[in-house]
Parts: C-alpha cells; sequence; structure tokens
C-alpha cells in the first residue's frame, strides 16, 4: 500500500467509513454495531442505542417523548416493553398517542389499509383512515365512552392535574386489559406519564361527552403539570431525552428548563438527545456543534452533550432500536439509580437517588 503523505487535511481525515458486510450474524444489535461505521442515517441509528446505554449507565433522568401515530402503526408494544423495563422515567406524550392506546388497550385493533379504498365509501361504513391505517368509528366512540365512566367516578369538588388523571385512567384500564398499553404499563411501573395538547386532540373528546351527558363538573389544573415538570427537572443530575415523531412533542420539557428561574435554578441541559423523526431539519442543525442551532431539534443540551438524529419513521427505527435494547440493556440496569415516585392523590412525590 502506498504511503499516504500528511497533509493539513490529515487531522481530520481520521477515521473512514466501514462498509456494512453481509453476514450470518442474526442479532439486531450486532447490525447496530456494524452500522456505527458508516454514515447518515444508519450510523444516527446505530448511535442512538448507544446513546440510550449510555444514559442507562449514567443514571440519567430519562424522558421519552411521543407524537403521531404510533399506536396505530403498530409500536404499543414496544413502547409499553421500555417501560415496563424502565428504560425510560418520564412520559410526555400527545393525547392522540394516549387516545389510540387507550382504544387499542380496550381490546379494539387499528387497521391495515390500501389505496384503492375510497374516502367516501369509508365514510359511509363509518371507518375512520389514519394514513395507511383505519380504525372503527364507532370503536372510537366506546373509548369516549369508557373516558367519561373513568371521570363519573371521581370526586368533582377539586379540579386534576392531567399527570393525576393519566395516572387514574392507567389504572382502571389495569383491571380490565389483557395486554399492556402505554397507560398500563406506566401506571404498573410508577411512570409519571404528561401530556401537553390534551385538549386539541381525540382525548378531549372523551371528557367533553362526560360533561355534556351527565352534567359533570370536572376541570384540570395544568398548572400543577408545569409546577410537577419543573420540580422533576430541578432535581435531575443528568437528564436524556428521546423524541419520536414531531420535534414538537418535546416543548413540554423544554419549558421546565424555562421556568427554572422560578426556583432560582440553573437549568443544565441534556446530556444526551435522541430524536427520531420524519420533520425536515437542515444537515447542519441535525449534527450541530455546540453553539449551533441544536435547540431547534434537541431542546437545551449541557456542553459538550452527546446527541443523535435520526430523520425517520419512529415505526421503521424503532423496532431495531428496542429489539436492540432487548439484547443489550441488561448489564446496564443491574446498578442503574432511577428516580422514583411515588402518586399520592393529586400530589407526585419524586426522589432522585
Amino acid at each position: 500500500m502506498v504511503a499516504q503523505k500528511k497533509t493539513k487535511a490529515s487531522k481530520f481525515l481520521t477515521v473512514p467509513t466501514r462498509p456494512i458486510p453481509v453476514d450470518r450474524d442474526r442479532s439486531v444489535a450486532g447490525l447496530l454495531e456494524k452500522m456505527e461505521g458508516a454514515g447518515f442515517g444508519a450510523k444516527q441509528l446505530a448511535e442512538s442505542h448507544r446513546i440510550w446505554l449510555d444514559m442507562l449507565d449514567d443514571n440519567s433522568t430519562i424522558y421519552l417523548c411521543g407524537s403521531g401515530n404510533l399506536i396505530p402503526s403498530g409500536m404499543r408494544r414496544l413502547l409499553s416493553y421500555v417501560i415496563k423495563n424502565r428504560f425510560v422515567d418520564v412520559l410526555v406524550m400527545s393525547g392522540s398517542v394516549l387516545f389510540h392506546d387507550i382504544h387499542e388497550t380496550l381490546g379494539r385493533n387499528h387497521y391495515q389499509a390500501h389505496p384503492s379504498m375510497s374516502d367516501e365509501e369509508l365514510e359511509t361504513s363509518e371507518v375512520a383512515r389514519i394514513g395507511d391505517m383505519l380504525a372503527n368509528v364507532d370503536e372510537y366512540r366506546e373509548a369516549d365512552e369508557w373516558i367519561g365512566s373513568v371521570i363519573n367516578q371521581l370526586e368533582m369538588t377539586r379540579p386534576y392535574s392531567v399527570r393525576e388523571f393519566l395516572h387514574l385512567l392507567g389504572r382502571e384500564l389495569a383491571e380490565i386489559a389483557h395486554e399492556d398499553g402505554i397507560l398500563t404499563a406506566a401506571f404498573k411501573s410508577r411512570v409519571p406519564v404528561f401530556c401537553p395538547n390534551i385538549l386539541e386532540t381525540e382525548l378531549s373528546v372523551g371528557i367533553a361527552r362526560s360533561r355534556f351527558e351527565k352534567k359533570t363538573s370536572f376541570t384540570f389544573d395544568i398548572t400543577q403539570d408545569t409546577m410537577e415538570m419543573m420540580q422533576i427537572a430541578q432535581r435531575t443530575r443528568n437528564s436524556g431525552i428521546i423524541t419520536l415523531g414531531s420535534v414538537c412533542s418535546q416543548s413540554m420539557v423544554n419549558m421546565a428548563e424555562i421556568s427554572s428561574y422560578i426556583t432560582r435554578t440553573n437549568p443544565r441541559g441534556h446530556k444526551y438527545a435522541v430524536s427520531i423523526t420524519t420533520d425536515s431539519v437542515p444537515l447542519d442543525i441535525r449534527t450541530p456543534s455546540f453553539s449551533g442551532n441544536h435547540t431547534e431539534v434537541f431542546g437545551k443540551l449541557l456542553k459538550g452533550a452527546t446527541t443523535a438524529y435520526v430523520q425517520s419513521d419512529p415505526s421503521i427505527a424503532l423496532p431495531m432500536l428496542i429489539t436492540a435494547l432487548s439484547q443489550t440493556a441488561a448489564k446496564f440496569m443491574k446498578g442503574r439509580k432511577r428516580p422514583s415516585f411515588s402518586f399520592q392523590g393529586r400530589d407526585l412525590g419524586i426522589d432522585v437517588p
């Protein structure tokens, strides 16, 4: 081999890419390890696996933020798995994700669609189209009715935080579910669930139905949710954030950082960040320097933070990523000191070791 002469570029050109080989290794974690030597999306997906393991090993408080059609696309079992195994500590989910989760945990399904199906015929048959997925409109209304039945059991003399309400929904679902979803897994694992946009999603319909039919006076205390997120951020030593779907889903976590001045604490920023999204983001932002526009993707970061941006539909990336974690995460969980939460009425107890 001809020796290469050192040039000014040499100090940068030190790690060559390694083409991914074809072999008989059936381990998804092994495949991701090989992908670390590639570039673009392959490298970013492999790094997201490595970063998630680093978060577990570093006793970080891990926020999982999600939006979009995660449940109709078939991600419910994967998400409940990472919750039950405490690969994450705090959930921030859109109301659509949680409504679809309730629908499936009640024993209902989403169905595959075909482009030849006409919207007019589907509407006549009372079938809802969600991208290339379908749902029975009557069954969605049954979920609305079930949400209202839970509200009817509540004490109406005080307001409820959204987090407390979701915890109660998880408790009621856990008594009848044959298989766990997000809310039941979170209830059993004592993981708090926050929802910043409940009023603009299907979850609000069940609440409104209860008010309309039963004349309930159920109300939310959204300030309590803000306070609890602020307290979690304040007590956390290291944090990491994983975003699935639109980067807007992490806005509630970002607000907890911004509100830190109320408690006269300095926002630390996340030490780790992974974003798996179809949002179009320029290359200089998704692979940022610390002084770049990284906050548009990851929120506030600690200086020297480790990040991965995977421009992919989560339904493509999550099966690989979580299957790999099932093969690699056990040894990182053995000594993990994770935050613990207690749910006593309207108050959330927070203990970060």
